[in-house]
């Protein structure tokens, strides 16, 4: 397949992500008793995240790897080279997120060991280990603990296949919410495509190898780009990446649906004319690039294309 097709819109997304990067900025409501998560730490760790783990699919010389590796120099100069987050543990030391963020950070080597020892002492606490959590939320912390050495466990197993993906379920049971759930499923038991393939169970790879390609279509159809670009990330951490064709048509539509900034909506189209709004924006515009990094990686390492068998699943998000 042409590999332009996925280089040129990854870059100019992130470049996008650049130019706007002071809208992840931590301001002074990061630490607030009654700041918004949502609008805070959610868009600065996902920022983390994917520079993370772009940079580590990328080689030194690509200008995705440059991109990324800058935009994290960023990110943890926000956080005061981990201070702030160690205020913040303090602040909440049973609040998940605050691990999350520090572990997309320590993937890229960036680690402050006074945040390390507090957290390492709370999870040792049955309030921490006990604390009740939907499946897939409790594989994001499960590998957070483990990337970060704050705590071992053997509960993965036993959280994945309380998952809607580890049950194996009917594929035309497929929607929206259960769709952000399987991909992220997959980018936790992957370590966010650290791992490869090697961290699906078997049955798991086959199963998304039948369904994971109509599921796509049906997406981009729905022009949910958002969820077309997890579910490309998804594909890229298989066996076998789908057939060429099936790659092909998806990157030509996202690159399609992209504002001339770079910008990817989460949903339909970008606003005519204007900045894209960033809250519609910027998740799409990152999951882009890290589809496209996961993408490329396999493909230069010589991953086999093309599915061992296919199946039809019809009547997916209704």
């Amino acid at each position: 397949m042409d590999v332009r097709v996925i280089r040129q819109p990854a870059e100019a997304a992130l470049a996008w992500v650049s130019a706007r990067r002071a809208d992840f900025a931590l301001g002074e409501d990061a630490l607030a008793p009654d700041g918004e998560v949502n609008r805070t730490w959610k868009p600065f760790g996902e920022l983390a995240l994917m520079c993370a783990a772009v940079s580590r699919h990328t080689a030194p010389s690509d200008p995705l790897h440059a991109h990324a590796a800058d935009l994290l120099a960023y990110a943890w100069e926000q956080t005061g080279q981990g201070e702030l987050l160690v205020r913040l543990q303090r602040l909440e030391p049973f609040a998940t997120y605050p691990l999350e963020v520090y572990a997309a950070l320590a993937s890229a080597g960036l680690r402050h060991p006074g945040y390390e020892a507090a957290a390492t002492v709370v999870a040792r606490t049955r309030g921490w280990q006990l604390t009740e959590q939907a499946p897939t939320r409790r594989l994001g912390v499960l590998n957070a603990e483990e990337r970060t050495g704050v705590h071992r466990s053997d509960g993965m197993p036993q959280a994945l296949r309380n998952t809607w993906l580890g049950g194996l379920p009917e594929p035309w049971t497929f929607e929206r919410d259960s769709g952000y759930a399987l991909t992220h499923v997959v980018f936790h038991l992957t370590d966010w495509g650290r791992t490869g393939p090697g961290g699906l169970p078997p049955d798991l790879a086959s199963y998304l190898a039948d369904s994971l390609p109509p599921w796509l279509d049906t997406c981009l159809d729905a022009r949910m780009w958002d969820l077309g670009c997890e579910l490309l990330a998804v594909a890229a951490s298989l066996l076998r990446l789908p057939e060429p064709a099936v790659l092909q048509d998806a990157r030509e539509r996202i690159a399609a649906a992209q504002h001339p900034s770079g910008a990817l909506p989460e949903v339909g189209d970008s606003d005519d004319g204007s900045e894209p709004d960033f809250v519609r924006h910027y998740h799409s515009t990152l999951m882009a690039v890290f589809a496209a990094a996961l993408t490329t990686g396999r493909l230069a390492d010589g991953t086999p294309v093309g599915t061992h068998h296919r199946r039809v699943a019809e009547g997916v998000l209704g």
